[in-house]
């Protein structure tokens, strides 16, 4: 029987479309749920956001955005949500049923910005885009990348990398599912909504 990864990402202080992606992964049965970064940004409830991942135990990684909104705050003047996300890693990696797993916000090795774009304005990917990237990722030693970021869409196989962004739970409507060992992908859309598969191209 396969194990099910439940895959998030670009939450962005937004806890209501957070919510409704981590109750779809729940009723399917998913064994952990990783969650690509940006817990900040854009939205104005940074503390729910974070109580969300922290009581669904979602193993997270730390992106742009929050390490921009913690510039200039005191340590001691941070609220427990903004002391959870100071203390998250830059990476993580894995190996669930035989298959190695890393995810970072934006590239590797740890990079949280300039992040790996495959899709044009319209959802479609850009096979000179893909090319680049499969270059960039020859050698890497993991049998899948997870990253975020780029509020992308996509499940791409790159030479011997497969390549997911889960999106932006708030602005693709999409969280995904990481079915192993059999590196099945599948992406869901939020309760009444649909996929958009690249949001804010180019910006």
């Amino acid at each position: 029987m396969a194990t099910k990864i439940g895959l998030i990402g670009d939450v962005h202080s937004y806890p209501e479309p957070l919510g409704e992606a981590l109750s779809l992964l729940k009723k399917i049965g998913v064994e952990m749920i990783l969650c690509a970064g940006d817990i900040a940004g854009y939205g104005n409830d940074l503390d729910g956001t974070a109580e969300l991942l922290i009581s669904n135990e979602c193993k997270t990684v730390i992106g742009n955005h929050d390490n921009w909104h913690l510039q200039g705050i005191n340590q001691d003047d941070r609220t427990p949500a903004e002391s959870w996300i100071a203390q998250l890693p830059a990476a993580l990696e894995f190996t669930i049923e035989g298959k190695s797993l890393y995810m970072v916000h934006s590239r590797p090795p740890t990079h949280d910005r300039h992040g790996i774009k495959l899709l044009d304005e319209k959802g479609g990917v850009v096979s000179e885009q893909k090319e680049i990237w499969t270059q960039a990722l020859a050698g890497f030693e993991y049998d899948i990348l997870i990253v975020g970021h780029s509020h992308q869409v996509y499940a791409e196989q790159l030479g011997d990398v497969l390549l997911i962004n889960p999106g932006s739970t708030c602005f693709n409507n999409a969280c995904g599912i990481l079915s192993l060992p059999e590196m099945k992908v599948e992406f869901l859309s939020l309760p009444d909504k649909s996929i958009v598969k690249s949001w804010n191209w180019g910006a």
